[in-house]
């Protein structure tokens, strides 16, 4: 009896242990010495993405914001309602007029307290500089800059500073400076501004883009929306970009995300060079959809040197409006291939008028360099100063021919054009068809050229934009006046083998050039 106890005791003690252990078990899941066999948590050595933070640590000094005041003309008060009465604000009426009364006692309402309207009067009589010139400046826009050298003049675009009179660049760390502009290019959308401050800028200089690829990382630092200094990154998506903002366009695309406030901004490559300066995005919704566009460095060199040296930009100036060569008319006009830009009318008294340069004839190429089209004709013609002689290769009459053009100016300033007072003819004669174009005719009442009455609806010639109203000039160069002149020369052309025609049209002061197949009908 005595051993029984200690027989369940120890059976007891055993059993605890087991027990023990799948408690062990089932808390854990395993036993602490399996527990500490496991293998490392899973970790991928891949390549890694570029960090951009060192590029940023660089250039971010650099990089400012640019905020652009006006001197308005204040014409009421400050509060939260503005009123004007033939001219005047409220303030400017007698003291005992019920109107004055009553609206000052009404903005009160809304937080203004009683004297602030005089107060903002005398301060608006005295101007924003207290010394009696009359308006206030008020903030118009802000946008993004940044230095170009280490004595304070730095970039940003021209739609951020044109309609400014005041200046104000916000540098990275907070601190306000005040700066003036230098000069401003709107053919190029850029501007440069000088900060006088005695101390040395950390500045950034131009990358040479001719080296850029598309698919090249690149990193886009700017104001977005007045946040403040921000960064983001992209690629460049495509080159010589051409969206109709300019004569000179040549834009760089990326997809790095830009947004109102990035204008004038930089756009970096990966050793701090600027490639680009953000200037315009393609937006439905006005904010980033990954298309942004940037002025190429090397535009903005040139541009930005003549700028810091005489406020202005001089460009050579040939005086001719000028329109792509299309595959019809290079056809019409027995061109092989599409290069070269079409005059569609030299302007008068201009240096291509003067050196015999004609209507319908095709720019090939300048100084032996061939112009692809009518972009970069623009372009190589605006690089040479005025006053140069440069030798034109046109092409006219079937042959090519070389003149030389003493370049003029470029107008800073360019007239609109005016049509002139309407002449459209009431066609006192019968009318008479082009069956092969869909055109009626009829001659012009100046004796010169033949008036569209009518175009055949699907016809070739409303395909290719002719209207009613429009005036034929000529046709493959030649003079009409009549239908039958139109129907020799198609002829002619047709026995020569060509199977399109070039017309000449006018409508509104301006020229054009449209090619017919002449195998219709």
């Amino acid at each position: 009896m005595s051993n029984t106890p200690r027989k369940f005791s120890k059976g007891f003690l055993s059993t605890t242990a087991i027990a023990g252990v799948a408690a062990a078990l089932l808390a854990t899941g395993v036993p602490a010495p399996v527990s500490s066999a496991f293998a490392d948590a899973v970790r991928v050595e891949a390549p890694q993405a570029p960090s951009f933070a060192d590029v940023v640590d660089a250039v971010s000094p650099a990089v400012v914001s640019v905020r652009v005041q006006a001197e308005t003309k204040t014409v009421s008060n400050d509060g939260p309602f503005n009123f004007d009465f033939n001219g005047r604000g409220f303030e400017d009426l007698p003291d005992d007029h019920p109107m004055k009364k009553f609206f000052d006692q009404f903005s009160r309402g809304f937080g203004d307290q009683p004297g602030d309207g005089d107060r903002r009067a005398e301060r608006d009589r005295r101007g924003p500089d207290g010394k009696g010139r009359p308006g206030r400046v008020r903030p118009v826009s802000q946008g993004s800059g940044f230095f170009i050298s280490e004595d304070g003049f730095l970039v940003t675009n021209n739609h951020v500073v044109e309609d400014g009179s005041a200046f104000t660049v916000i540098m990275d760390d907070g601190t306000e400076l005040d700066a003036k502009l230098v000069g401003r290019d709107s053919r190029t959308d850029l501007a440069v501004l000088k900060v006088e401050e005695a101390r040395k800028f950390t500045y950034v200089d131009f990358a040479d883009d001719s080296k850029v690829r598309v698919g090249d990382w690149v990193v886009a630092v700017g104001n977005p929306f007045g946040l403040g200094g921000s960064v983001t990154a992209g690629i460049v998506s495509a080159r010589g970009r051409d969206i109709g903002a300019g004569p000179y366009d040549d834009f760089i695309q990326v997809d790095a995300a830009v947004n109102r406030g990035n204008s004038g901004g930089p756009t970096f490559n990966l050793n701090g060079e600027v490639i680009g300066i953000n200037t315009a995005i393609f937006s439905p919704s006005g904010g980033n959809v990954g298309i942004a566009f940037a002025i190429p460095a090397s535009t903005a060199r040139t541009v930005i040197a003549d700028l810091m040296k005489d406020g202005s930009v001089e460009r050579g100036w040939l005086g001719v409006q000028i329109q792509p060569v299309t595959e019809d008319i290079a056809e019409s006009l027995g061109l092989e291939g599409q290069d070269g830009a079409l005059v569609a009318e030299p302007q008068p008294d201009t240096p291509a008028d003067k050196a015999g340069i004609k209507a319908g004839d095709v720019v090939t190429a300048v100084n032996g360099d061939t112009v692809k089209g009518p972009r970069e004709l623009a372009k190589m013609i605006a690089a040479f100063d005025p006053g140069e002689t440069v030798d034109i290769s046109i092409w006219r009459n079937g042959k090519s021919e070389t003149v030389k053009v003493e370049l003029g100016s470029l107008p800073t300033e360019t007239a609109a054009l005016t049509p002139d007072e309407e002449t459209a003819p009431s066609a006192p004669q019968a009318e008479a068809t082009l069956d092969q174009f869909g055109l009626t005719v009829v001659p012009a009442e100046t004796g010169t050229g033949l008036v569209i009455t009518a175009v055949e609806p699907d016809s070739a010639a409303e395909e290719r934009g002719l209207r009613a109203g429009d005036v034929i000039v000529a046709v493959n160069n030649q003079d009409v006046a009549n239908a039958s002149d139109v129907v020799s020369i198609i002829d002619a052309a047709a026995k020569d083998g060509r199977k399109a025609a070039l017309f000449q049209v006018e409508n509104e002061n301006r020229s054009r050039f449209v090619a017919l197949p002449i195998d219709q009908g």
